[in-house]
């Protein structure tokens, strides 16, 4: 290699080095102005609302749909066959107990009344006349006996006759209101014919319900269940009744709870949806719906809290969600009372970053 050659080779390598120093250094100042705009850019934000972690006590409970009953209910009907005298069976109206429902026609049984008061009435003469002979020796001790006996026919027969009467006559037991019915005067009824039904007016009323054998195991009489009914608030009912048995075919006992009768009253027949605790209740925290967070690892929530500079960061805290209650959820394990959390926009956020409130924070009640 020429003297020339290895000069032109230097001078290519002097100016490749002198090159790459120049980009270094263009690099590096661009690179330095970046950090130096990103320091001087604002931290990146989230809006969100908070909310209160509160105490709850909270009771596992299952549902089951129960059947309104009234305390009293009775499905009237006739025990003698007759024709319809009277009949006041009006459809939804209330009777007072001992009101008169229906007659059945009595003339029959009237007269043989007549006849066999007066048959009594010539007995008991009868029985007197005896018993003076006896004192005067008129009569013997068989004929004063025979005299009796006479007497207590006849009596009895009255005593008969009035009770058919009487079973002809049907009063309301107690104070109701009458169901559907289609008796009316002149209708020949047969003896055992439905007439109506009764559904007494009290100031409580009966739900009977099923529940699995195990939840059935765990109730006792006295304790309470809790009844929801659509359009109403909920109401509280004493358990009374719990069945002997269990069924065979579902594994279900029989449960019957008593409540306490409102303005607006529940219908027989009617149903509710209640609500059976299961097990003691326990000690708990609810929050809002929207500030539990679900994903691959579990239920999450994000607390909110400062730093050492006073800021409010994010920070994801593992949970376990349990039951919803309305608008809120309770949480078994992972919050204390007082922790705040992120609630509206939880979504968005990541573990560290920089929140602010978007409104004030309003404890959960």
């Amino acid at each position: 290699m020429t003297r020339r050659s290895l000069f032109a080779s230097f001078a290519l390598f002097v100016g490749l080095a002198v090159i790459a120093v120049g980009l270094v250094g263009w690099k590096r100042g661009e690179l330095a102005a970046s950090q130096a705009a990103a320091a001087s850019m604002p931290e990146p934000m989230e809006a969100v609302t908070t909310a209160t972690a509160t105490a709850h006590t909270f009771v596992r409970s299952t549902t089951s749909i129960g059947t309104v009953r009234a305390l009293r209910s009775v499905t009237l009907r006739n025990e003698l066959e007759g024709t319809v005298r009277e009949a006041h069976l009006e459809p939804g109206s209330i009777v007072e107990q001992g009101t008169l429902l229906v007659a059945l026609d009595v003339a029959v049984e009237q007269a043989e009344l007549a006849a066999q008061e007066a048959q009594a009435k010539l007995a008991e003469t009868l029985l007197g006349r005896v018993q003076r002979a006896l004192d005067n020796k008129g009569a013997s001790e068989i004929d004063v006996d025979r005299a009796k006996a006479e007497r207590d026919v006849a009596q009895a027969n009255v005593a008969r006759t009035r009770a058919v009467i009487e079973r002809k006559t049907i009063h309301a037991p107690f104070r109701a209101r009458i169901g559907m019915s289609d008796v009316h005067e002149g209708q020949y009824l047969e003896g055992g014919t439905e007439l109506t039904t009764l559904q007494g007016l009290d100031a409580a009323m009966h739900v009977d319900f099923a529940v699995n054998q195990t939840v059935a195991a765990g109730l006792r009489e006295g304790g309470e269940v809790e009844l929801s009914v659509a359009g109403s608030p909920n109401r509280k009912a004493t358990i009374v009744a719990i069945d002997s048995r269990v069924e065979e075919a579902t594994r279900n006992s029989w449960i019957r709870a008593r409540f306490d009768g409102t303005e607006e009253r529940l219908s027989p027949g009617a149903s509710v949806r209640v609500i059976v605790p299961i097990g003691e209740p326990r000690a708990t925290v609810v929050i809002p719906v929207s500030a539990l967070r679900k994903g691959p690892a579990g239920d999450h929530v994000y607390v909110v809290q400062s730093d050492e500079q006073g800021v409010q960061r994010a920070h994801l805290r593992p949970v376990h969600g349990g039951a919803l209650l309305g608008d809120t959820v309770v949480v078994e394990d992972g919050l204390a009372v007082g922790d705040v959390v992120a609630a509206s926009g939880s979504f968005k956020l990541r573990e560290g970053v920089r929140v602010v409130v978007a409104e004030a924070e309003a404890a959960h009640q």
